[in-house]
């Protein structure tokens, strides 16, 4: 019974009686329902249910990544349409970074990184010119 559930049984319950009406799980116990037909309902939960969701670990649906998929193309057309028509003298824009993704690094996460990245860049260089200039 508890596989049929899986690891989100609070997530399939409610699901179960959003999406098919009634209560499919306490019509299982009553033995309305047959093991199998709750099987088949929680199998047919669409994509964006909360099972869904608590299985991925995040909200996101389809398509909000479809939208974050379109916003970065939007971007990157719009860069390459400036840097095509600037003016030759002028620098390029720079290519704009992917939106956030679930899964993604948060900001802060990143900022944090790039500063331990560069304090070890530092540390190479002072360690290099300090053996170079026999310090």
């Amino acid at each position: 019974m508890l596989d049929v559930l899986g690891d989100h049984p609070e997530s399939v319950e409610a699901d179960l009686i959003r999406y098919f009406g009634g209560d499919p799980l306490a019509a299982y116990w009553r033995g309305e329902i047959t093991l199998r037909k709750l099987r088949v309902l929680v199998e047919a939960l669409p994509p964006d249910s909360a099972t869904a969701r608590a299985e991925a670990g995040h909200h996101w649906t389809h398509l909000d990544y479809a939208a974050a998929d379109t916003r970065d193309l939007v971007e990157l057309l719009l860069t390459a349409f400036i840097n095509a028509n600037r003016d030759p003298k002028a620098a390029a824009l720079r290519w704009p970074e992917p939106s956030w993704r679930p899964g993604d690094a948060l900001p802060e996460d990143t900022s944090a990184d790039e500063e331990a990245k560069r304090a070890k860049a530092r540390a190479a260089y002072e360690h290099i010119v300090a053996r170079a200039t026999g310090g």
